[in-house]
């Protein structure tokens, strides 16, 4: 059995890591550690997985008793914790955070996108899980730039669900202010941008699109509904052999023949994508669960592969009917 701990563990990710993890069957998880909540029921905060776990928040963290750990803090926080202990060597790390996912000489984490780093993501030490509209942007451009088609400006317009704003109440994200309202923030310079960046220039050195993306606050809980447009002059019939070419290995992206909508992905970790062409404009949506395969689901997933099972153990979740 894999032993897992998870630090900072009373956020929206931290509760569906917690989920997946105890109902994973090859984990067992030791601890979850918060230092506000520290002796806390875990169901106290999570009240979702009443009769689910006994587990009880800790303020220590005991790294012998683990194989991996999972960091769901803060952006900033989890290289301040790391950097302040003295961390086992042979202890496998899966940041959730914004802290390793840039690419540096003084980096030791891989960039944890399955579908673009696969192989190097089973023998990785220490993994950075990609953000959540980094996820669904980048699967939804990824076979263009393999196929060195990103020479065009690459239009983004994707509306996020609220707990992507994170579990502390904020001016925006609370009911009365989210519920049937929609806004734009960081138009054009969203922190997701410089992962994606470095994703596609991956693919495409010689990349000449620029990305111009729009994020939006929707008035629901969770889930990405993204939309991206650029110039190619290939017929859609190409472009979506480009697509099913490349996504054919991975189980959990699927090209599909209609355009989907978010209820397909809600408390699952798929990714949809549906490609049409207008003139000779590519559009693409992509469509993501933001707790699951932009953020938690993704890091199960990258576990499994770090210890070499099927990726997709713990994770053949079901959809919402309605």
């Amino acid at each position: 059995m894999i032993k897992t701990g998870i630090i900072g563990g009373a956020g929206y990710t931290a509760g569906e890591l917690i989920r997946l993890l105890i109902n994973h069957p090859d984990v067992e998880l030791q601890f979850v550690h918060s230092t506000s909540n520290a002796e806390k029921n875990i169901t106290d905060i999570h009240t979702g997985l009443y009769g689910e776990t006994d587990l009880v928040f800790t303020g220590e963290v005991t790294f012998d008793k683990i194989d991996v750990l999972f960091c769901c803090s803060a952006h900033g926080d989890t290289r301040k914790f790391l950097e302040s202990r003295s961390i086992p060597k042979s202890l496998k790390i899966i940041d959730l955070s914004t802290d390793y996912r840039i690419v540096s000489p003084n980096n030791p984490f891989i960039y944890g996108l399955p579908e673009l780093n696969h192989k190097a993501l089973r023998s990785a030490q220490y993994i950075a899980n990609p953000g959540c509209f980094a996820t669904a942007i980048q699967l939804a451009l990824i076979p263009l730039a393999v196929h060195s088609r990103l020479n065009q400006p690459i239009h983004v317009y994707a509306i996020t669900g609220s707990t992507g704003a994170g579990v502390k109440p904020s001016e925006t994200s609370h009911f009365s202010w989210r519920n049937n309202n929609v806004s734009i923030y960081k138009p054009f310079t969203h922190q997701h941008l410089d992962e994606i960046k470095q994703s596609l220039g991956q693919l495409q050195p010689d990349m000449q699109g620029e990305i111009l993306f729009i994020p939006v606050r929707g008035n629901f809980s969770r889930g990405i509904f993204a939309t991206i447009y650029t110039e190619c002059h290939e017929s859609l019939e190409d472009i979506i052999a480009f697509y099913q070419d490349y996504y054919k290995d991975h189980p959990f992206t699927f090209v599909t023949g209609t355009c989907p909508d978010l209820k397909q992905v809600i408390n699952t970790n798929k990714c949809l994508l549906h490609v049409q062409k207008h003139g000779d404009i590519v559009l693409i949506t992509s469509v993501i669960d933001n707790l699951l395969k932009g953020a938690s689901g993704q890091a199960v997933q990258n576990m499994n592969l770090m210890f070499q099972l099927d990726e997709t153990t713990g994770l053949r979740l079901k959809a919402n009917a309605f």
